[in-house]
């Protein structure tokens, strides 16, 4: 049994991540800045702001389920604001729980795992590829994402430590809050999207397991797509 790290638990797309490795039959801790409830996991109330916070996580990881084997960066904040306006705290802030946390989270994991091997997936975001108005921060993080997993694959491969990266499309989830005009924004998607339906947790979870099972011993320092056919790399 592995133990999985996964964080920014507490949204769809972590909660549908976390129910799926504890299906799979992994101990799962699920870290989030709000209060987790998710069953049969543990949850840990984690500001992945605070670099100590982040060591702190793991080290009640390692100490209650056993050295991380699995680590999933999920953790995202999306603030919608102009280029011009958007001020250096909210940038900070951004790249803080974007970027910066990733970053540490797989050093954790990676000393963790040590040279016995382990799976880290990043999770980046469809806007990389085009830009999306009034998000540069989080634009800008979500590419860091994907340039990181190529750099940690290279660079942990001979540990056995596999990188790889999931490039969700536009799910529907908390996030669309943003869009003034829901309805709007749906059609939006479809119109981009080969597959003319939304795409479900569930299924960018399934993409998840993949990457940090077994039939994916071989594949490291990819990038998925998961997107219903609106990019195609």
């Amino acid at each position: 049994m592995t133990t999985a790290l996964v964080t920014g638990a507490a949204g769809a797309l972590g909660r549908a991540i976390v129910r799926r490795l504890t299906a799979d039959g992994h101990q799962v801790a699920a870290l989030d800045v709000d209060a987790g409830s998710l069953e049969g996991a543990l949850n840990l109330k984690t500001d992945l702001r605070d670099p100590a916070a982040i060591e702190e996580a793991f080290s009640e990881t390692a100490a209650r389920l056993g050295p991380v084997g699995i680590l999933v960066n999920n953790a995202a904040i999306y603030p919608a604001r102009p280029f011009l306006e958007v001020p250096l705290t909210e940038y900070d802030d951004v790249h803080a729980v974007n970027q910066r946390a990733y970053w540490l989270a797989a050093q954790h994991a990676a000393r963790q795992m040590g040279e016995g091997g382990g799976a880290i997936v990043n999770i980046a975001s469809i806007t990389m590829h085009g830009g999306w108005s009034d998000l540069a921060a989080y634009v800008a993080t979500k590419g860091a994402a994907a340039a990181l997993t190529r750099a940690l694959a290279r660079e942990l491969g001979p540990r056995e430590i596999r990188v790889n990266c999931v490039s969700p499309g536009a799910f529907p989830t908390a996030a669309e809050e943003i869009h003034p005009d829901p309805e709007a924004y749906n059609r939006h998607v479809l119109e981009r999207q080969a597959l003319q339906r939304r795409g479900t947790p569930e299924e960018l979870a399934a993409v998840v397991s993949f990457l940090t099972g077994s039939d994916a011993s071989f594949v490291t320092g990819q990038t998925i797509e998961v997107n219903g056919g609106w990019v195609m790399a």
